[in-house]
């Protein structure tokens, strides 16, 4: 199966008043047709901002891609114009945002919003944009979707705004949807319907995906394979089943440890990790886990291992 994105090297900083803030450094990784990749880590390991640095949607000018490539059908999406990206982002890759709440504009009516990036990526007439946009907010099952289109966000609760989000990034039928952690403000049985929902429509749709989230559950019954990332970079890499069945780093090995065990005592307490991820002001010329790791030696403050790659067929 070909590779519909391959990253190189990426990396992108931030400027801030206390200094350079290394965000993402130098990942590497591909994604194939039809796959669905886990991206997963604690909040602010940079697993949107890499996402979003290939889209130029990292805010301006304190954020900068400062190296890499990220080829998307063998085009480099880093060095394109902001002219030729609009043409991509929305079309060929669209993204479904973190929180429902707040994603849509509150003065237009879903109807227009879901139907807008087909009209602008196609040319079509309003008319034939709000009949493909009432298709797709039926195919994510909310009823009577001729008579809301013209309801506004405030209409919905949070698991139908989330499904609208979903239509609106998929009315263009995009080859690549990444989902920006699309389940966190909601509840576990909303959750399980969305990402029921999501893997349906990429079997339909026969779209490749990448699910960030800090949720290792979610992508146990979802993804193909499982990038780990810690302080800006991906530390493991692995078919989904064998991550679970034999984590190699030991930050993967605490992520894993932290999860509810359905056979524990009631009373067991779950496993955490210490401490905090670091600032980020420095490129780590050391492993950046290793002030909060159990298996601590000499050699860990001196090198930065390389990534671990876990060869498996996930079965």
């Amino acid at each position: 199966m070909a590779d519909l994105l391959t990253v190189k090297d990426l990396e992108t900083q931030f400027e801030t008043r206390a200094g350079i803030i290394h965000a993402v450094n130098r990942i590497t990784f591909s994604l194939r047709e039809g796959e669905t990749l886990g991206i997963v880590g604690e909040s602010g390991c940079g697993k949107s901002v890499s996402m979003m640095s290939m889209l130029h949607l990292i805010p301006q000018p304190s954020g900068k891609v400062v190296g890499g490539k990220a080829l998307f059908k063998g085009q480099d999406l880093i060095k394109m114009s902001e002219n030729e990206i609009r043409k991509i982002r929305g079309s060929k890759i669209s993204v479904v945002f973190q929180d429902p709440m707040t994603s849509f504009n509150p003065v237009l009516t879903i109807g227009d919003q879901v139907a807008e990036p087909y009209q602008i990526h196609n040319g079509a007439s309003k008319k034939e944009a709000l009949d493909r946009a009432i298709n797709y907010i039926e195919m994510v099952g909310i009823p009577n979707a001729r008579e809301r289109l013209k309801c506004y966000p405030h209409e919905f609760s949070g698991g139908m705004r989330q499904r609208i989000m979903i239509a609106m990034g998929l009315i263009c039928e995009p080859q690549l949807l990444i989902a920006d952690e699309p389940t966190t403000a909601l509840d576990v049985t909303i959750q399980a319907q969305i990402v029921d929902l999501v893997k349906r429509l990429r079997d339909e749709l026969s779209m490749s995906i990448i699910w960030i989230t800090h949720d290792l559950g979610i992508i146990a019954g979802l993804a193909d394979r499982v990038n780990v990332m810690y302080s800006g970079s991906i530390v493991e890499t692995s078919p989904v089943k064998d991550l679970f069945k034999n984590p190699q780093r030991p930050y993967t090995i605490g992520l894993l440890g932290s999860l509810p065990k359905m056979n524990k005592n009631k009373d067991c307490r779950l496993a955490s990790i210490d401490g905090l991820p670091p600032m980020l002001l420095e490129k780590p010329c050391y492993c950046p886990f290793e002030p909060r790791c159990q298996y601590a030696v000499e050699k860990c403050r001196e090198v930065n291992p390389s990534l671990t790659q876990v060869e498996g067929d996930g079965q």
